[in-house]
């Protein structure tokens, strides 16, 4: 009895240090860009310091100068405005679909619903020049529309796919038994299919804004001007000038982008987590 309990307390032991262990490896990015954001220009410089503390005292002035000197704020704006408009069409458009494919399509669903998930993988580079001359007909260049246009083609397969999942998932005799009591189909499935598939519909939410968030290519290719750029760009457009990269409001933007988004994702992380396996799983 005492060797089970200690090798259990050894596994135990073992379980929490690699945890830690990974938890160190993915926080430090983390706190080195918050140690660097207040660290001032000539403690950079002097490799004689101990990296992990600050030799001189902390400064705000770089995250002063990234907030009232570049378009900082703008950037963030700009992505608030696509996230949101990109998840609405992402939603609206996803959702019937998924019902359809899971529900009223029969066999032939499920190889639909993998049809729609191939063109999520289809490389951006093949796409750049076709959508470029999309963007171009309608007369969305150097606009933040021009995202939103673009975006949705990359998050509704996906999207579809996964709340396929879902709707499998839930009993039909839930949405049957609705109509008995008088729901037409489409109030059986707002009444007690959508809030079911919650963690489902949260998942591709937190997707479609972090994708949104995270575009590069696109948001260097579709917009040019200050003013309509997304943080992905913008930020290392303004801050680095030539061979000169100003490195602590490089960190602030990072940091101030990565923390609400950070706590966002650890604060709902059970759904986020649920609606992904579940998807998997039952799609």
């Amino acid at each position: 009895m005492a060797a089970v309990r200690a090798r259990t307390v050894r596994g135990r032991v073992a379980v929490y240090l690699l945890a830690l262990a990974f938890a160190v490896f993915a926080g430090f990015p983390f706190l080195w860009a918050a140690l660097t954001m207040f660290r001032q220009d000539s403690d950079l410089y002097v490799t004689t310091h101990n990296p992990f503390v600050l030799a001189k005292p902390a400064t705000f002035s770089h995250i002063t100068d990234l907030l009232r000197n570049t378009p900082y704020l703008q950037f963030i704006l700009n992505n608030i405005v696509i996230g949101l408009a990109t998840v609405v069409i992402t939603l609206a458009l996803s959702l019937p679909a998924a019902y359809a494919l899971a529900r009223l399509a029969g066999r032939w669903g499920e190889r639909v619903g993998i049809g729609i998930f191939v063109t999520y993988l289809v490389p951006p580079t093949l796409l750049f020049l076709p959508l470029s001359r999309l963007i171009t007909t309608i007369g969305l260049q150097d606009s933040i529309w021009s995202l939103v246009v673009v975006y949705p083609g990359f998050t509704i397969p996906l999207s579809t796919w996964l709340l396929m999942g879902f709707f499998r998932s839930i009993p039909r005799d839930i949405e049957e038994q609705a109509q008995v009591d008088g729901y037409s189909r489409m109030g059986a499935v707002v009444r007690t299919v959508f809030p079911l598939a919650l963690p489902g519909i949260f998942t591709v939410v937190v997707f479609t804004f972090t994708l949104t968030m995270q575009d590069f290519i696109y948001a260097l290719a579709f917009v040019s001007s200050s003013s309509n750029m997304t943080v992905s760009v913008g930020v290392p457009t303004v801050l680095i000038r030539g061979d000169v990269f100003y490195w602590q409001s490089l960190m602030a933007s990072a940091i101030i982008v990565a923390l609400p988004v950070a706590l966002l994702y650890n604060i709902f992380l059970g759904r986020f987590i649920r609606g992904f396996t579940l998807g998997a799983v039952k799609g």
